[in-house]
């Protein structure tokens, strides 16, 4: 293991945190010998109950009838009873500011901009939530969302939560199939949608799609048209509204149905790359104690706070990143491509803003990298307190392009864990050093392990990611899912009674935790389990190399390494670089790394947000079908590699 410390908490910056706060607090409370992160951390999963019962303390939920149980077993999984007889409501917790402080900061790549005070997104959801009673909205319904990331739709999100509706969102950027084969599912009877989006500059007007959409979803009962990009129109729109007239003045007051904690909040789906979507339920108690153990904890976000997440309604860190508003922060959200009028777009924003948390993914600060964007020349970025990257692991060049072009002052917090979870299962942590390659530590509450092939614990060697006791963000079910049939084989059909998430993991001596990518896109030559995020970690440190994917091909009853590569402009894949790669490979990894074939391909297929897709290629080169290629950003590539391997 690398073990290179990168940044340290100063004392101020490390006892200043609510997360030292909390710690100092359980350490007290229950006779503790010290309170450092991970002598609490093994406390809070030895005693699940004491521990977030004290989560919900902290944090300060907000509810109606106190719960008369937390957990009635920390070892049922699934199936396990949360706070039994609490009565709340999401969107009342975050919601319980009501002043001129800014909530909502909306910036799109043009001249939209647009700014919300909690006194007036208040306002906002009071209205939209006496538009839905009136049009028949009951709690247990679906609301779905087809939009961008825009006040609109967190204004609807908080509308429907206050009825107890269940919310689904996708961006407008997915296609028609991608998104009728999430709804179909739900069957919402209300439809929020834009006239379209911006993306590089250009406006896409998404009413087309819009309407092969509503055809296929005959549960619609009202699609509610936001005008964004001037074009609204809703003569083609069956049973449409436009949102200035759904969202109309009313004395109606803002109810709060008080709701049990497992009651169904979000509607969550997975990639869909290999089949047709998993619906997954989250609940809406389940859903806020992670978040606010996650965002006022490990993130130390605050009420004096601006902060951004640049993220997609279909991706469920918005989710994770709205929750903020519980902490009584402002929230920035952006819509449009990160990279327009030019690479350094969203750092200049966050330096006119004074973001003080900046969320993004892996491959955005790759990006950056890449464009030659040395972000320490634009800014010093003095409110900057943390820069949280996700989506896929981290590689070791970005750690340290970060702390050297950067920021060396600012803690870099990797996070993991999912749309499964909605949350983390490993984060950042203000009290804790950042090592290079490694999320800081395991989260809160979460008892993850890292288990061989017979479910054994490892240290400092490779393994599956698992979880071993209960978590309130865990699903409550999947939609349309007879017996739990589904949701049994995703998650429990390996280890039972303990959660397998599918990951590849190190965690490290000291706590940490390296992520290698998914274990269903392993590669396994001669019979030896290998991750893929190891050879990312080689090839995408080459200047050669803008993008690739590995994946293995049956060969007889082997298997064997193929690496897909997207070159930058001006080089080809030649001996010698064929050569290159490989030594590089070997030197990097190991003999078994090694691809027997190098192929160079025009494009690399990548969801929505952002992530390779392994698996789709893996199942192309092996002759097998890849069903819904509309939940990719760019499904046409996959043609390419049906014929790349004849030889």
């Amino acid at each position: 293991m690398n073990n290179k410390i990168l940044w340290k908490p100063s004392k101020e910056y490390k006892e200043n945190s609510r997360m030292y706060d909390f710690l100092s607090r359980i350490s007290e409370k229950y006779n503790l010998p010290d309170n450092e992160y991970y002598t609490i951390h093994d406390w809070s999963i030895k005693n699940t109950t004491y521990f977030w019962a004290e989560i919900w303390d902290y944090c300060d939920v907000k509810y109606s009838k106190l719960y008369s149980e937390v957990i009635d077993d920390p070892k049922k999984m699934p199936g396990a009873k949360w706070f039994s007889g609490a009565r709340l409501n999401f969107a009342e917790n975050l919601l319980h500011r009501k002043d001129n402080h800014k909530a909502i900061i909306f910036r799109g790549e043009t001249s939209v901009e647009q700014e919300l005070t909690y006194a007036e997104l208040y306002e906002q959801v009071r209205r939209a939530s006496a538009a839905l009673r009136k049009a028949g909205v009951q709690k247990n319904d679906h609301i779905a969302a087809f939009m961008p990331n825009m006040p609109e739709t967190v204004i609807m999100m908080l509308a429907a939560a206050s009825i107890g509706a269940a919310w689904s969102s996708t961006s407008p950027d997915f296609g028609i199939k991608g998104v009728s084969d999430r709804f179909s599912q739900i069957e919402p009877t209300i439809i929020l949608a834009a006239d379209g989006y911006y993306y590089k500059g250009k406006v896409f007007d998404s009413q087309g799609k819009l309407k092969g959409i509503i055809h296929n979803l005959p549960s619609v009962e009202k699609v509610v048209l936001v005008d964004y990009t001037g074009n609204a129109n809703t003569d083609i729109i069956p049973n449409s509204v436009l949102w200035d007239d759904f969202v109309v003045a009313t004395d109606e007051e803002l109810i709060f149905e008080q709701l049990p904690f497992d009651h169904p909040l979000y509607i969550m789906f997975s990639s869909g790359t290999t089949g047709l979507p998993k619906s997954i339920v989250h609940s809406a108690g389940g859903t806020l104690l992670q978040h606010l153990k996650e965002l006022i904890l490990h993130s130390d976000i605050s009420s004096d706070q601006t902060v951004f997440y640049y993220t997609t309604c279909g991706w469920m860190m918005w989710n994770w990143f709205i929750s903020s508003l519980a902490t009584g922060a402002t929230l920035v959200l952006y819509d449009g491509n990160p990279f327009y009028p030019g690479p350094d777009a969203l750092l200049k924003m966050a330096d006119e803003l004074n973001i003080s948390f900046f969320g993004t993914s892996a491959k955005y600060i790759a990006s950056l990298e890449a464009e030659g964007v040395k972000p320490k020349e634009i800014s010093d970025f003095p409110y900057l307190k943390v820069i949280a990257s996700t989506g896929s692991p981290l590689s070791d060049e970005s750690f340290e392009f970060v702390y050297r072009d950067w920021k060396k002052d600012v803690q870099l917090s990797s996070i993991a864990g999912g749309t499964d979870i909605i949350s983390c299962f490993m984060l950042g942590n203000p009290t804790l050093p950042v090592y290079k390659s490694e999320i800081q530590c395991k989260g809160f509450g979460m008892d993850i392990d890292c288990f061989d092939e017979q479910g054994n614990s490892l240290i400092d060697e490779q393994g599956e990611l698992v979880c071993k006791t209960a978590f309130p963000s865990m699903p409550i079910y999947f939609w349309n899912d007879e017996n739990n049939e589904k949701y049994m084989s995703t998650y429990f059909d390996t280890f039972h009674g303990i959660w397998r998430h599918g990951d590849f993991i190190v965690i490290t001596k000291h706590g940490g935790i390296i992520m290698y990518g998914r274990s269903d896109a392993t590669l396994n030559p001669q019979g030896v389990r290998i991750g893929t995020a190891e050879i990312y970690r080689v090839v995408d440190n080459m200047e050669e190399i803008m993008d690739s994917v590995v994946v293995g091909k049956k060969e007889n009853s082997d298997e064997i390494v193929v690496l897909f590569v997207k070159l930058h402009e001006g080089f080809k894949l030649t001996d010698d670089l064929q050569k290159q790669i490989k030594i590089n490979i070997r030197n990097g990894c190991s003999p078994r790394h090694v691809p027997e074939i190098i192929k160079t391909v025009p494009d690399i297929p990548h969801t929505f947000n952002g992530k390779k897709v392994e698996i789709a290629v893996k199942k192309i080169i092996n002759g097998e079908e890849v069903m819904n290629k509309d939940a990719l950003a760019n499904p046409e590539c996959l043609d390419f590699y049906k014929d790349v391997l004849n030889y």
